[in-house]
C-alpha cells in the first residue's frame, strides 16, 4: 500500500529518545494538518548501519513512495552510500563522504556548522573584520569553531586569534591580554552557556557571537545575565513561542531538556516538507518552527534563523540572518 515511511532508531541505542522527539513532532504536526498526502507508516530499527539500510528496503518494498529518515549521520551516511534511491527521501542529517548526494535524496538538518556559518555572517555584515574566537577540547565545540573561521575567512575576514578554554582562572585572566594583542574587533564563542557564562566577563565590550549550544533555556536568567551582550541564533521553537507558524503546535517540556525540544520541533518541519515532496513540489519555500527553509540546488534545506541578544537577565529577538 502506498505511503510515507517514517525510518528511526525507535527500537535501541543510544538514540532511542531522540528518535521518539522526532517521532512525536512529525506525528503531531500530522494531527494538526489533519490529512496527509499518503498514509504515514511508522519504522522502528536500531541506530545501526546495515539495520537501518535493510529498514529502508523493507519500507521500499512495502510501499513506500517518500521515506523520512534516517536521523543519525551514520545512518543517513549508509543510506546516502548505496546510491540506491528509489523514492524522494527526507533524511534528517547530513551524510560523510559522499560527495553528490544522490537524486531524490534531501536533507534537513540541525547541524552546527551551519549555524556557526550563519554568525561568521552576520558578524562580517555587521563590520567585524578580525575575530578572536575561543573554543573547548570537545568535538562539538572544534566543529563550531572550524565552520565559523573557514566561513569568516571566506568572506574575507581574518582569524585574528584562538583561545581554547580550560577552566581555570588563570588562562581566563589573560584573555584581555591577548585580545588586544590580536587586535581583533569581535569574539566568536564556540561553547556552550555554562562554559559561556565563566569567559564573557574576560572579554570586554567588543561584540560577542555564538550560536544556539550558548542559550541555556528561558528559565536561566542567572546565567542570562551573565552572558550580557551575546548575540547567538536558534529556531524560532524556542526564541519565538508567540510566532504565528510555532503557536498552532503542542509543546512538550520534556523536563527542559533544549535538544529534545529542538528535534521535536525537526520531527514537525520534516512532516510538513514531507507533505511537499509527496505532492511533487521540488522547489518551495516553508516559515518552519526550526527556521525559515529553503530547498537549494545541492538537495539541502539552508535554515534562515532568528538573530537574540542576552539583555537584562533575558532573549531579546533583534533580527534574522540567512539562509
Amino acid at each position: 500500500m502506498p505511503h510515507i515511511a517514517v525510518l528511526l532508531p525507535l527500537s535501541s541505542g543510544p538514540f532511542v529518545a531522540h528518535a521518539e522527539a522526532v517521532r512525536d513532532g512529525f506525528l503531531a504536526a500530522a494531527k494538526v494538518q489533519g490529512t496527509s498526502v499518503l498514509p504515514l507508516r511508522i519504522y522502528a530499527a536500531s541506530d545501526d548501519a546495515n539495520v537501518i539500510v535493510a529498514g529502508y528496503r523493507q519500507a521500499i518494498a512495502s510501499g513506500a513512495q517518500l521515506v523520512v529518515g534516517p536521523l543519525t549521520r551514520t545512518t543517513v551516511s549508509a543510506i546516502a552510500a548505496t546510491k540506491l534511491i528509489p523514492v524522494p527521501t527526507l533524511a534528517l542529517n547530513v551524510p560523510e563522504g559522499v560527495g553528490i548526494p544522490p537524486e531524490r535524496f534531501y536533507m534537513l538538518s540541525l547541524q552546527i556548522e551551519s549555524e556557526a556559518r550563519l554568525m561568521a555572517r552576520l558578524a562580517y555584515d555587521e563590520g567585524a573584520r578580525r575575530i578572536y574566537t575561543v573554543a573547548g577540547t570537545d568535538a562539538l565545540s572544534k566543529r563550531m569553531d572550524d565552520a565559523f573561521i573557514e566561513e569568516f575567512k571566506h568572506l574575507g575576514g581574518a582569524h585574528a586569534d584562538e583561545q581554547i578554554y580550560g577552566g581555570d582562572r588563570e588562562s581566563l585572566e589573560r584573555y584581555p591580554a591577548g585580545i588586544a594583542a590580536s587586535n581583533a574587533d569581535a569574539v566568536f564563542l564556540a561553547l556552550d552557556a555554562e562554559r559561556g557564562r565563566a569567559v564573557r566577563p574576560y572579554l570586554g565590550q567588543l561584540p560577542v557571537y555564538a550560536t544556539s549550544q550558548i542559550y541555556p533555556g528561558p528559565h536561566a536568567e542567572l546565567v542570562s545575565f551573565e552572558l550580557a551582550g551575546v548575540r547567538f541564533v536558534g529556531m524560532p521553537w524556542l526564541l519565538q513561542p508567540d510566532h504565528a507558524a510555532v503557536m498552532v503546535y503542542p509543546r512538550p517540556s520534556y523536563g527542559g531538556n533544549l535538544d529534545l525540544q529542538r528535534l521535536y520541533a525537526l520531527g514537525v518541519d520534516a512532516f510538513r516538507i514531507s507533505q511537499e515532496l509527496a505532492a511533487g513540489r521540488a522547489q518551495f519555500m516553508l516559515d518552519g518552527v526550526t527556521g525559515q527553509l529553503t530547498l537549494r540546488g545541492d538537495h539541502q534545506f539552508r535554515r534562515g534563523l532568528p538573530v537574540a541578544q542576552f539583555v537584562d537577565g533575558g532573549v531579546t529577538v533583534v533580527g534574522q540572518v540567512g539562509p
